[in-house]
């Protein structure tokens, strides 16, 4: 405990962080591996508390795609229904002497026709209900499709940063001491220009008697690269100032504390500045190793390759 407290006496902590403060109001860590928060929002109701837009365009492929397929099958379906309610006899070109299942059957497929605008000719509507019904369920099949192209559009154009963190920091001598390291590298064709990094450090202090969050900036050797094209290892030397200064493994063991990383730059595809952002708790730093290098030279010494598996690689060593 004595320890926490001599943290104060050597590094300027900030309070403008975006974190509270009460170490016992929070839960884990601050911010996840992906970036995003780690906050669960409650208090209102929950269809105030999402937004649908950014839902749809944040959420997987596979998952997206399975939401508008469900959506097509499900509201076809309850058009099919309401058809089928006022009767199969006003839908030309349905035979009435098949069965119950092939008329809904027709009607459903009549209904998907209606939906898309494709309009087959095969069964037409028949009567003012019906024609009133088929000219809505077009127009909500318009609107849908113009909904799903723009959700399509904000997927495929909406600015990432396509930049992968190793999923360990690490401490490694640096010099006549050590330092922190957290490597990153591009994974995508895209071009990275003035890329700026900052790290930020939260941990629980004692401040008289309480256990409290406080944060520290972490000084990098090097905060600002011109391009960003290879893998980027972003360096604290761990001097007398720094607020990781006395810490060994014992202490990253049973200490809690988490490092924020947050990375904006400039990217040529989107013409548009991107940012990101990941964390590491005290329990994925590793202490004692270094990291294995990415890139070499190419066979015929025309290219640097960059080897993305080896993002992660590191060597334990003594020191």
């Amino acid at each position: 405990m004595a320890f926490l407290k001599s943290i104060n006496k050597k590094s300027k902590s900030f309070l403008n962080s975006g974190f509270g403060t009460n170490s016992g109001s929070y839960g884990g860590r601050f911010i996840n591996k992906d970036g995003s928060a780690n906050v669960e929002k409650q208090g209102m109701n929950f269809f105030s508390r999402i937004s649908w837009f950014h839902t749809m365009i944040e959420m997987s492929t596979s998952k997206f795609m399975l939401i508008l397929f469900c959506f097509y099958v499900a509201i076809n379906f309850v058009f099919a229904l309401i058809y089928f309610a006022i009767g199969i006899e006003h839908l030309n070109g349905i035979n009435s002497s098949s069965s119950a299942w092939v008329q809904f059957g027709q009607a459903y497929f009549f209904s998907a026709q209606t939906f898309t605008t494709v309009g087959y000719g095969h069964i037409s509507p028949s009567g003012f209900l019906t024609s009133a019904i088929s000219a809505a369920e077009a127009l909500i099949g318009l609107l849908s499709f113009a909904i799903a192209t723009g959700l399509f559009f904000g997927r495929f154009s909406m600015p990432v940063a396509f930049l992968k963190f190793s999923h360990n920091a690490i401490i490694a001598p640096y010099g006549d001491k050590t330092a922190l390291m957290i490597r990153m590298t591009p994974y995508k064709n895209t071009n990275f220009t003035d890329a700026e990094a900052k790290i930020t450090l939260g941990i629980n202090v004692d401040d008289k008697g309480k256990l409290i969050n406080k944060f520290y900036p972490l000084e990098l050797e090097l905060d600002k690269v011109n391009a960003l094209t290879l893998s980027w290892t972003l360096v604290h030397p761990i001097t007398e100032e720094s607020p990781l200064f006395q810490f060994d493994k014992e202490k990253f063991d049973n200490i809690t504390g988490e490092i924020l990383v947050f990375v904006k730059t400039f990217d040529d595809m989107f013409s548009t500045v991107v940012a990101t952002r990941t964390s590491y708790t005290f329990k994925e730093v590793v202490y004692g190793a270094k990291f294995k290098p990415m890139f070499t030279r190419s066979s015929d010494n025309k290219k640097t390759v960059l080897n993305l598996d080896m993002l992660d690689e590191f060597e334990e060593i003594n020191f």
